[in-house]
Parts: structure tokens; sequence; C-alpha cells
């Protein structure tokens, strides 16, 4: 094995981790939407971990799946919504969230087995993308000015890195990286850096505006 499958293998470790860890808090904390998005991303990590191990198709297969959910509609509009908690006191009811995560798995489902979805899924997942990121533009502003500077600059490190690695993930594939080990790894740890530092910037905006009441 080389030290690239090595690298891949320990940043699955590390979204599974990451993803089970604040995904748990988030739910202890009562946000259910970005508890759940973080153990599905967890959830994800954990199956691809077992086909990477095992060429199981089944895991990987799951792991698609979750992995397309979590492009498409889980972090674009599940994080968000889960995010204005603290930005705009969004907090619906348990049945609105289950409705929330009920209706983008079935939209995941028809996306990835349409076939009129097939040419612009990967420009669909980067808009998707796009939005996300400008939202973290907003939420970034809020971060700044409740006076948590180093929260804001870390969101704005997660925010561009994330965007680089969606813009790339399907157009710009890497030199040598036949496998996409190599990309795999930045891709994960990209992703298991922003649900850590989304988490602790999440509860740091609620305690400034907590502060400022």
């Amino acid at each position: 094995m080389e030290t690239k499958d090595v690298f891949a293998l320990l940043t699955c470790v590390l979204l599974i981790a990451s993803g089970g860890i604040y995904g748990i808090k988030f739910l202890r904390k009562g946000n259910f939407l970005l508890g759940m998005e973080w153990l599905i991303v967890a959830f994800s990590g954990s199956n691809l971990l077992i086909f990477l191990l095992t060429q199981s198709q089944i895991s990987y297969g799951i792991s698609f799946f979750c992995d397309a959910f979590s492009r498409g509609f889980g972090i674009p509009i599940v994080t968000v919504l889960g995010l204005m908690a603290v930005t705009h006191n969004y907090k619906p009811s348990k049945l609105k969230d289950a409705a929330i995560f009920a209706i983008t798995f079935a939209s995941t489902l028809v996306m990835i087995k349409s076939d009129f979805m097939a040419k612009p899924l990967p420009y669909f997942y980067v808009v998707m993308w796009c939005a996300y990121s400008a939202y973290l533009a907003y939420f970034i502003a809020r971060l700044a000015r409740a006076g948590e500077h180093l929260h804001a600059l870390g969101v704005t490190v997660a925010a561009i890195s994330g965007l680089i690695v969606a813009c790339i993930y399907d157009f710009y594939p890497i030199p040598g990286d036949d496998t996409k080990a190599i990309f795999l790894s930045i891709a994960l740890v990209t992703w298991s850096y922003m649900m850590i530092q989304l988490y602790y910037a999440f509860f740091a905006l609620e305690r400034a505006k907590a502060c400022a009441r």
C-alpha cells in the first residue's frame, strides 16, 4: 500500500471521528439538522473506509449516495438551515426537520437516478456549493460584527477550501492522482475541518448574541 493510500484511509477515520463526535454534540445541543447532517457525513466516511479496505460495492453505493446527498442538499440546504438557528432564530419542529430530510433524500435519489441529470450534475454541485459559500460569507460577517474575529477567520478558511474542493471535484483532476487518493485526502481533511470549525463558530456566535442582549 502506497503512502498516499494510507493517508486516504487516515483521513477517512478523521472524517468519521469529526462527523460522529460533533454530530452527537449538535444533537445534544438540540440542533437536529446539523447533528444529523454531520452524522450522515460520518456514515458516508465509514462506508468509504470499508470500500477502500474491502472493495465492497454495497459500501461504495451507500457512500456514493451519502456523498451526493451532502454535496447537493445536505451541506447547501440542510446545513444552512441548521446554521440559521443562530443567525435568524430559525428553529423548526422535529416534524419539519424530518420532512426536510425526507424531501432532500428523495431529491437526491431522483438526482442520481435520472438520465437528464447525468451531464449537468457536476455543475449543479458547484452551483449549490457556491450558494452555500454565499451564506457562509454572511455567517462570517455576523461573526466579525460580534467580535469573534478568530472564528470568522476559521470559517473563512473553511469556506474557501471547501469551495476549491467542490470546484476541482469533477473538473480538475490532480496530475498523477489516478486513484484519486491525494484528492480524497485533501477533500476529507477539508470537510473534517469545516464540521469542527462550524461547531465552535456556531456556539461562539450564540454566546456573543446572548451577551449582547
